[in-house]
Formats: C-alpha cells, sequence, structure tokens
C-alpha cells in the first residue's frame, strides 16, 4: 500500500495539475483524471444509495462493488496497474442472473425512479454509464485494461436490476416509457 495521507491539503494542485499513482504529474482535466473522477462519482453514488435500507444481499452485492471500484479507480490511476479481473465482471453477472430470475419480462423501457432507494439505484447508474463513457475516451490515448470498462458495463445493468429489485421490494410500480404521453 502506499503512502498514508498524513495532510489532506498539499497545495500541489493549486495551479490545476494533479499527481497519479506512479508520480507523474498530469492537468486535472486529462483523460485519465475524468475516467477516475467518474469512477470515483460513481462510489458516492453507490454510497448513497447504501444509505438506503435495502435487502441484505443487495447491500452486500453494493459493499463488494465499492471495493471494486476502488480497484478500478485504483488501476487508472496507476498507469499499467492492473486489479480488475473476468471474475470481476462474472460475479456481476452472476448477481444480474440472480436478481432478475424473479423480475416480470420487459417489453417497453421503463422510467428512472419509483422508491428512493430505486430512484437512487436508477441514478448510480447513469453515473455508471458516464464513468464508462470516461473510459472509453481514455482508451482511445492510452492502454486501460479492457476488463475494468467491461465490468462497468456489466455494473449499470447490475443497478439496473437492482433498481427493479428495490421498486419491487417496496411495492412500486414501474413507469413505463410511452412515445406519446400526454
Amino acid at each position: 500500500m502506499g503512502n498514508r495521507l498524513s495532510k489532506i491539503y498539499t497545495r500541489t494542485g493549486d495551479e490545476g495539475g494533479t499527481g497519479l499513482g506512479d508520480g507523474s504529474r498530469v492537468s486535472k482535466d486529462d483523460a485519465r483524471v475524468e475516467a477516475f473522477g467518474a469512477v470515483d462519482e460513481l462510489n458516492s453514488a453507490i454510497g448513497v444509495l447504501l444509505a438506503h435500507k435495502l435487502p441484505g444481499t443487495v447491500h452486500a452485492h453494493l459493499t463488494r462493488i465499492q471495493h471494486d471500484l476502488f480497484n478500478v479507480g485504483g488501476e487508472l490511476c496507476i498507469p499499467g496497474h492492473i486489479m480488475i479481473t473476468p471474475a470481476d465482471a462474472e460475479r456481476l453477472e452472476r448477481a444480474i442472473d440472480q436478481h432478475n430470475a424473479d423480475l416480470p419480462h420487459l417489453k417497453e423501457f421503463i422510467l428512472p425512479g419509483g422508491g428512493p432507494a430505486a430512484a437512487a439505484c436508477h441514478l448510480a447508474r447513469a453515473v455508471c454509464r458516464r464513468a464508462e463513457r470516461r473510459v472509453v475516451t481514455l482508451r482511445r490515448h492510452a492502454d486501460v485494461n479492457g476488463h475494468a470498462l467491461i465490468y462497468l458495463n456489466r455494473l449499470s445493468d447490475l443497478l439496473f436490476v437492482l433498481a427493479r429489485v428495490l421498486n419491487r421490494e417496496v411495492g412500486g410500480h414501474e413507469v413505463l416509457w410511452q412515445r406519446n404521453w400526454n
């Protein structure tokens, strides 16, 4: 493990630069910083979701995911570092299958919302998609572990399924998108 922060402010970023995990410095709007910043934002959105009352299995999945997201962020912050493996995405796929098994099949798109936990889950899903886009942008210019990108893609799918589960848990209903709604 690297150095622990004993002093929170360093003043080294006051001019718009920041340090990466390998010691190099880049602009705070560098594609790499945008990518790991979006992953940090996603982790925070999941933290908000975890502040809601959740079924035990959902809480356990999301807690593990927060740890995984720190690993994704670490990979992105340290060029060439790899922590996410195919097994991580496979674990998400098993969770998707487990939670999706009892849900009714969808024939239409659903609008994000419902109960407070489901709405927070939908927001986390949208933030996850943004993080995925930022990693795709970074991948155009730098080497990125493809398994991290797959992980984020599966995670957004899991968050969609969990939002449906959480809505069902509180007896909520899903609002189906209607093209010509009035």
